[in-house]
């Protein structure tokens, strides 16, 4: 390949291995010593984020049809290749991810769902997308990917999904119901359904107030650290909470980013704040395999400083990017 070739394609592969490291590494479920799990979630984790990415950019659509896919995605994880949503006792962990909030008609835990559902549609999905594009601003609403790039990730997410699938079956022997199954294809093809109905508004930017980037990112610090420190034990507490802080951060957003203002630095303070969340915290994780012992810790290490780096040099070729503020029409993407 080319060094032009390369360079066209390094965001997509970048996005590739930044997907599975933030929702698994940063997050803290796995340590350090075994980053060569990255051969099975790599295909899975960044194969569905940069299939997502791709498609979205290029049909012309914008951050609410990524979250939506990010969404559908989160459900087809869960349900499908760990299925986590339905079993009681995952990987004969002990951890009773269903008992806050049981729901038996379902037979899902509520609390389980909802805070799963928001690692991989905010953290594991969106989160890396944003966290990419930053680093190329000037291609972050463009594919990066041609037909035979599309096609080999493709075959590698279908790939990790059966890998991931049959290696949770093989240590677990756990199979959810045809119901279960059913009722999580069908949500997952109304979220895809629904993305593709959502296109950016193009429309004048409002007036009103827009915090500036250093806020926003702190906001998102804050409700990423308030999520991950809500007690399970709290139950439909937690649940409710979970809802409460999504939809009043969707309606900020929502409002904000059709304002004047509003632009590519603010998005990247979003991405970055919950990353940070991610990374305060995982010091404060027990590892989902093996124990919290100095080589977990030293791990943390590692992950948090590469994220400060990477948010280092995404905000400086951010603010680079970012165009004098117009007053002419704006996609809402």
């Amino acid at each position: 390949m080319s060094s032009t070739g390369f360079r066209r394609v390094a965001p997509a592969i970048g996005l590739f291995f930044v997907a599975p490291l933030v929702a698994e590494y940063l997050l803290g479920d796995l340590p350090i010593k075994m980053i060569g799990a990255l051969v099975i979630l790599a295909p899975l984790y960044g194969g569905g984020a940069l299939l997502i990415r791709e498609v979205v950019r290029r049909t012309g659509r914008g951050w609410p049809s990524i979250l939506v896919l990010a969404f559908a995605y989160a459900v087809f994880e869960e349900a499908f290749t760990t299925q986590t949503l339905f079993n009681p006792n995952y990987l004969h962990l002990n951890m009773h991810l269903l008992d806050p909030a049981y729901i038996p008609a379902l037979g899902i835990g509520g609390w389980w769902t909802i805070f799963v559902l928001t690692l991989h549609t905010v953290w594991s999905i969106s989160v890396s997308i944003a966290l990419v594009e930053s680093l190329v601003p000037e291609r972050a609403t463009t594919p990066w990917l041609h037909g035979t790039g599309l096609t080999v990730t493709s075959v590698l997410f279908v790939l990790g999904s059966i890998g991931s699938t049959a290696i949770e079956i093989k240590q677990d022997h756990f199979i959810a119901t045809k119901a279960q199954f059913l009722v999580s294809a069908i949500v997952v093809i109304i979220a895809i359904a629904a993305a593709f109905q959502l296109r950016p508004r193009t429309i004048p930017p409002t007036p009103g107030w827009v915090p500036s980037p250093r806020l926003a990112g702190a906001a998102a610090l804050i409700a990423g650290s308030i999520f991950m420190v809500v007690p399970n034990a709290w139950a439909w507490r937690a649940v409710g909470i979970y809802v409460l802080m999504d939809l009043l951060l969707i309606v900020a957003i929502s409002a904000w980013s059709r304002r004047v203002g509003w632009n590519a630095q603010h998005r990247l303070a979003l991405a970055g704040g919950a990353a940070l969340a991610y990374a305060w915290h995982a010091f404060l994780q027990h590892p989902a395999v093996g124990s919290a012992g100095t080589m977990f810790r030293i791990g943390n290490v590692v992950f948090a400083a590469a994220l400060v780096l990477l948010l280092g040099i995404a905000a400086r070729r951010t603010a680079a990017s970012v165009a004098p503020v117009a007053t002419s029409t704006v996609p809402v993407s």
